[in-house]
C-alpha cells in the first residue's frame, strides 16, 4: 500500500489543504522514501536526521521537508501503522522570515486617487478600497462572488475551504456601490467580471493596473502589489491599537504566529502602547 497517497487522501479530505500544498508534499515524501536507507516505513531517528543534514543548506527547504515528514509521521501514528515516530525529537531549522513592506497612509490614499486617471477607473479604486479595507487575498478579490455581499461585511471562502466574515468601511461601501452601479455584466456571478476563461478579472490584470497606479502616484512600483496592500492593512490596524486576535481572524490566518510578524513591523507604536497600558510601566505609574 502506497502510504503516501493515503497521507495525502487524508490531507485533502480532512484539512483541504490545497492542490499546490498536496503536491509539494508528495514531491518531498516521495524524495526522502527514495532517499531514505530502508524507505519512509522503515527509517529510524539517526535516518531522518542524516538524511535533513544532507540536504543543500537553504532553511526554508529543510524546514519544508521536515514538515512533511513530520505530519507523515504522525498520521501513520494515529492511523497505529507505526509504533515510533522517527521525528518525535527532531528539531526544525528556524527560517528567516523577512518583514512585509509597507505603504504608508498616504500612500494608499494616492494610489487610490490614481485609480481615477485609468481606464475603469471605478473598478480599480473598489478593487483599491476593498483590499485595503478588508485585508483581501488578491485571488479572493479577483474572485470575489456577488454572493459574497452581505450589507457592510464580505463572506470570504479563503485557503482551506474555510470561511470569513470580514467588514467593509464605508470608503469601501462607497466604492464598491458606485462600481455595481457601472457594472457592464449583470449577469456574471463575479462581483469584477473579466473576458477571460475565468470569467472574472485575474491577478495579473489587476497586478497590472495597480503597478500604472504606482507609476501615477510617483510610488516605485517595485514596493506596490496586492501583497503589500495587505500588510499595510494589517500593519496600520495593529498601530492604531486594534487586537492581533481580531487582525488574525480578517487575514484567515490559521495560526496567529503568522499575524505576529507585524509586530516587528512597528516597534516605536508598540513601545508607546507598552507604556501608556502596561500596569507597571513607568508612564502608567505617573499618571496614576
Amino acid at each position: 500500500m502506497n502510504y503516501i497517497d493515503v497521507f495525502l487522501e487524508a490531507l485533502a479530505a480532512e484539512r483541504g489543504r490545497s492542490e499546490k500544498t498536496l503536491i509539494g508534499y508528495a514531491s518531498d515524501l516521495t524524495h526522502a522514501d527514495a532517499a531514505l536507507p530502508n524507505g519512509l516505513l522503515g527509517a529510524t531517528e539517526s535516518d531522518i536526521q542524516t538524511y535533513l543534514s544532507k540536504l543543500p543548506d537553504r532553511a526554508s527547504s529543510i524546514a519544508r521537508k521536515a514538515s512533511a515528514l513530520r505530519g507523515f509521521y504522525k498520521f501513520l501514528m494515529l492511523e497505529k501503522i507505526i509504533k515510533t515516530n522517527p521525528t518525535k525529537n527532531l528539531e526544525l531549522p528556524k527560517r528567516a522570515r523577512p518583514l512585509p513592506k509597507l505603504l504608508s497612509v498616504d500612500e494608499i490614499n494616492l494610489l487610490i486617487s490614481s485609480a481615477g486617471d485609468i481606464k475603469n477607473s471605478t473598478r480599480l479604486r473598489a478593487m483599491i478600497e476593498l483590499l485595503y479595507a478588508s485585508g483581501l487575498r488578491v485571488s479572493e478579490l479577483c474572485e470575489l462572488p456577488m454572493t459574497a455581499i452581505l450589507g457592510d461585511h464580505l463572506l470570504i471562502h479563503g485557503k482551506g475551504a474555510k470561511e470569513r466574515m470580514v467588514p467593509m468601511h464605508n470608503g469601501a461601501i462607497l466604492a464598491l456601490q458606485k462600481w455595481l452601479e457601472l457594472r457592464d455584466d449583470p449577469d456574471s456571478k463575479y462581483v469584477f467580471p473579466g473576458t477571460g476563461k475565468t470569467g472574472h478579472i485575474t491577478r495579473d490584470g489587476f497586478f497590472k493596473l495597480l503597478k500604472k497606479c504606482a507609476v501615477l502616484s510617483g510610488i516605485d512600483p517595485t514596493h506596490v502589489s496586492p501583497h503589500v496592500l495587505r500588510h499595510s492593512f494589517a500593519s496600520h490596524l495593529l498601530s492604531h491599537g486594534a487586537n492581533l486576535r481580531a487582525i488574525q481572524t480578517m487575514l484567515g490566518h490559521e495560526d496567529i504566529s503568522t499575524t505576529q510578524i507585524y509586530t516587528h513591523v512597528l516597534p516605536e507604536q508598540l513601545r508607546e502602547t507598552m507604556e501608556n497600558y502596561h500596569p507597571l510601566s513607568n508612564k502608567s505609574k505617573e499618571q496614576q
